[in-house]
């Protein structure tokens, strides 16, 4: 859970996961929406997929990478165990 943690910390990874809960993307893609080099943007992927959060698959010569939801279902299920009823 602390690599989840640690990956939902950093404001460009959070803005990665925006643009992959439209649809899956490419390395080049999601690299092409940030002002900054390609292997800053490679270590981003490899937090989150070290987190989880998203999936890479290769095919070809691309890799492309999409949101896991079941890694956020269990965020979701983790922290809606500290929300106690109003009585």
């Amino acid at each position: 859970m602390n690599n989840v943690f640690k990956a939902l910390n950093d404001p460009t990874r959070r803005e990665i996961l925006e643009l992959l809960k439209e649809k899956e993307l490419t390395a080049g893609e999601i690299a092409e929406q940030f002002n900054m080099s390609w292997p800053s943007i490679s270590h981003h992927l490899d937090l989150l997929k070290q987190a989880k959060l998203v999936d890479a698959e290769k095919e070809g010569q691309y890799i492309y990478y999409s949101l896991n939801t079941t890694v956020v279902d269990e965020i979701l299920k983790w922290v809606m165990q500290f929300k106690t009823k109003k009585k």
